[in-house]
């Protein structure tokens, strides 16, 4: 059974993304003065008193702005209300009670969900005579807290966890954590909501509005997954806001460290950047299984080469991990869109292949024999034995009588051919070189 989901809901302003680090326990939603700074749902896991639980924060909810960015705040918000258990219905104690508090009151009424009243910024009793002004919003008993100083969060989350049903503590299967990256305004949000079925998150022409790096837990042919939609990584130099940028791109680098398979998205109707280069490069170095996603190939006029002309200047571009795949989509139309899942699981067996170290060996006195070893000033390489030392990249060990004599030519030879060997062509691998002295005896000889 799932975690329950508690879903932190108020107008802007009001401390929710402050409330939401406290209780997670680590900075994940951003936290800045600028209203409206939390534009999509951002979820975490928390436990309190043996109860574990998903905490969502939302965006602010502003009755009565009409723009494209507020309207779309709303729906993200219903959207939490709907799927959450029980709901943190947030309220500013210094501000006192507002028009739009009684609105998002109503909101919260029409959900038929159980709701907790929290008055924060209570950090002084002199303040606490504004919670009286709260009970009429018919919500129920409110609960005075100070999200900054981690005042009366016991009493809250001692009401919130008394509506989770006995089951909650129930084995949860790891899921796999997928991440999708790229440059802003290639179409990562409109990937999430196209394989989720839903809108899950804002989807604008306007570059940089998924601020955040969002967990959605869902299920795809009964197995469970977390899909990570990321805030575009940019340059330094084209960053306006620096202090709220600043962590989007941390974030998003944090994801693929995080992730097991990276989704990386490009653009179709332009040329891969140097921008689009160095994020694939981010994640070939830290050894992710990933499946490159060309969006948007319905806005390309097309002829019988199209696509192979695209692939090949791709791969020259991205030379360093060639082994990538490729899938052309348009997250919009839905083309293709059902072989993503495909894919990233396809890559990601790959990266976690293990290989039994006598056939890794047999492998090797292959390579060798096809191909001798360098030497250098009348020393030759010697390949004593390897042996697999971990997965996810899959990482060998190669003991060698001197690994200078190691020509990064020669490496890359062995690494294509282990590839080939076993089939890794979807993965990067990692060959690590140590000596080792000839007389030691090993699994293996080469």
């Amino acid at each position: 059974m799932a975690k329950p989901l508690v879903a932190v809901v108020g107008r802007p302003n009001v401390g929710k993304s402050t409330f939401f680090n406290r209780i997670i326990g680590k900075r994940i939603a951003i936290v800045e003065d600028t209203p409206g700074v939390t534009r999509d749902r951002i979820y975490g896991d928390a436990t309190w008193l043996e109860h574990e639980f998903t905490l969502v924060d939302t965006g602010g909810i502003e009755p009565v702005k009409e723009d494209i960015i507020s309207v779309q705040m709303r729906r993200q918000a219903q959207l939490a209300i709907d799927t959450a258990d029980v709901i943190i219905f947030l309220v500013d104690g210094r501000e006192g009670l507002t028009a739009a508090d009684e609105e998002v009151a109503q909101m919260l009424r029409r959900s038929r969900k159980p709701v907790v009243l929290a008055v924060n910024k209570i950090d002084h009793p002199k303040f606490e005579d504004a919670v009286y002004d709260f009970y009429s919003l018919g919500i129920g008993n409110p609960i005075t807290i100070s999200g900054e100083q981690g005042l009366g969060l016991g009493d809250l989350l001692d009401e919130v966890v008394a509506y989770f049903p006995d089951t909650e503590n129930a084995a949860i299967e790891a899921a796999t954590g997928i991440a999708i990256v790229g440059k802003p305004n290639v179409g990562k949000s409109s990937l999430v909501n196209a394989l989720l079925g839903y809108e899950r998150t804002i989807v604008s022409e306007i570059a940089g509005t998924t601020r955040d790096a969002i967990d959605t837990p869902f299920t795809y042919n009964g197995k469970p997954y977390v899909l990570v939609d990321t805030a575009g990584i940019r340059r330094k130099r084209t960053i306006d806001d620096a202090t709220i940028e600043r962590y989007s791109v941390i974030r998003s680098l944090g994801a693929i460290r995080r992730a097991d398979v990276v989704l990386i998205v490009v653009d179709a109707s332009q040329e891969m950047s140097e921008q689009d280069v160095r994020i694939a490069g981010y994640v070939h170095e830290e050894g992710k299984a990933s499946v490159v996603i060309v969006n948007k190939w319905d806005l390309i006029e097309k002829d019988t080469y199209t696509m192979n002309r695209f692939k090949k200047k791709l791969y020259a571009d991205l030379a360093f991990m060639d082994y990538v795949p490729t899938l052309f989509i348009s997250a919009k139309t839905g083309q293709r869109v059902n072989k993503v899942m495909e894919m990233a699981n396809y890559a990601y067996s790959q990266n976690c292949m293990r290989v039994s170290t006598g056939t890794l060996n047999d492998i090797i006195n292959e390579a060798v024999t096809i191909t001798e070893p360098p030497s250098n000033k009348g020393r030759r390489l010697k390949i004593y034995y390897g042996t697999q030392v971990s997965i996810k990249p899959p990482t060998f060990v190669l003991f060698v009588n001197d690994p200078d004599l190691m020509h990064f030519s020669y490496k890359r030879y062995l690494e294509n051919y282990l590839r080939k060997s076993f089939g890794l062509d979807a993965t990067p691998i990692r060959l690590i070189i140590r000596e080792r002295s000839a007389k030691d005896d090993g699994p293996g000889r080469a």
